[in-house]
């Protein structure tokens, strides 16, 4: 009886650290991935990643992140030539392998060479061909690889969560945020959520307004605005008196729409001031449609850090917003 309790307790251990199918055949050790959050690994030779297929690699995946006061790129790109894409090299979270030779196709990859891993395997006859799927597939590409990047950002937030937190008692909803993080404001259901920098903060803003404080024409960019240069001047005061936080007028806001815990919702991205003080930075707000509980929920991350790389700040913001559910 202990025999076969140890076999079974060793074959749960190993097919966790393995991939297993369903049969328990075809068995193979999956080592753990590794990376920087938005660190991207382009397995191309050398001859191609200085012509025309690195260029485009380039153009779409070092494009630079709209909202950020400096240009930064979508990814932190390490380019290696395929002899070199062996043993640790295998391991980055997120993998774009160019393939010359081979029929045009793009396959999206779950864990090919680690776990988790996206790798993303072009192909092509020619160097026309590989372009070609590229540029047809850019914005499937990117997506992937920022929600493999999404993923793990979450999968280490939830390692230290602050738990001593009214946000689900008051606004009926759960947010998963680390414990460098506090409550540094908690006022009639807005809360102003802080992580201090060595030079400067990480903030997110957390309230609801009603169902139709947003219109759906065109001119909702503008109701957004409204919306939170008021809560600005209400909240989230600036270092001298009469001074506070609003969106800059000279920046155009990004606007698109997503997906939160299956709820649609509104995205802007643009920069922010601060009214009669030198103070700016990035911001990101989304406003999630809560039908069932007749509000808008809004959601905002927005960071102040001079003179440095915002870039993954920001996707942190990003990563904590998309934890929100609603009960």
């Amino acid at each position: 009886m202990k025999h076969s309790f140890f076999i079974l307790a060793f074959s749960i251990v190993f097919c966790l650290t393995t991939s297993c199918d369903s049969s328990g055949k075809g068995m193979r050790i999956v080592p753990e991935s590794s990376g920087n959050i938005n660190s991207l690994s382009v397995v191309v030779s050398n001859e191609h990643w200085e012509g025309s297929i690195g260029d485009t690699i380039r153009n779409i995946l070092a494009e630079p992140v709209y909202g950020l006061p400096q240009e930064e790129p979508l990814f932190s790109m390490r380019q290696m030539p395929p002899q070199v894409f062996t043993d640790f090299a295998t391991r980055n979270r997120t993998v774009l392998k160019i393939e010359k030779g081979r029929e045009a196709d793009v396959k999206f990859l779950k864990d090919a060479f680690a776990r988790p891993q996206k790798l993303v395997l072009i192909t092509g006859q020619t160097n026309q061909e590989i372009i070609e799927q590229l540029e047809q597939n850019a914005e499937r590409i990117i997506t992937a690889f920022k929600n493999e990047e999404i993923k793990e950002n979450q999968r280490r937030i939830k390692k230290s969560l602050n738990k001593n937190n009214n946000i689900e008692e008051s606004l009926g909803l759960t947010l998963e945020f680390p414990s460098a993080y506090r409550i540094a404001k908690e006022e009639n259901g807005f809360f102003w959520i802080r992580k201090e920098l060595k030079t400067g903060s990480m903030n997110l803003m957390l309230y609801e307004i009603p169902l139709d404080a947003i219109s759906d024409s065109d001119e909702a960019i503008n109701d957004i605005i409204k919306m939170r240069d008021s809560m600005g001047k209400a909240h989230i005061p600036g270092p001298i008196e009469g001074s506070y936080m609003i969106t800059e007028a000279s920046y155009t806001p990004f606007f698109a729409s997503t997906i939160i815990d299956n709820k649609p919702t509104r995205v802007t991205r643009s920069t922010w001031e601060v009214k009669n003080a030198f103070m700016a930075g990035p911001f990101i707000n989304y406003i999630i449609e809560d039908k069932v509980n007749d509000r808008l929920v809004v959601a905002e991350g927005f960071t102040f850090a001079p003179s440095i790389e915002k870039r993954n700040h920001m996707f942190e913001l990003e990563a904590i917003i998309r934890s929100l559910k609603i009960k």
